[in-house]
């Protein structure tokens, strides 16, 4: 498949690689200079808990799980002792 480098040195995936193997917009890659002209692209692994929030939310139970508002926080959550 051929593609091309945009003014802004972007390469866009095509729509069938993407499809194919499941890329989804911000999933992160890592390129690699292998000799002139030849790189390599690898899609680096997902945290361990990415799509949780959507797994969740996709939950059959409705109104089980509610996300929290960006502006709660832990914060003010205090350890306790220990030992």
């Amino acid at each position: 498949m051929k593609t091309m480098v945009s003014t802004k040195g972007q390469i866009i995936l095509p729509a069938e690689i993407r499809r194919r193997d499941g890329i989804e917009p911000g999933q992160e890659f890592q390129i690699e200079r292998i000799d002139r002209g030849e790189c390599r692209l690898v899609r680096l692994a997902p945290r361990p808990n990415e799509g949780l929030v959507k797994l969740l939310l996709a939950c059959p139970v409705k109104g089980w799980f509610k996300p929290m508002e960006r502006t709660e926080t832990t914060d003010d959550i205090e350890a306790p002792p220990l030992g």
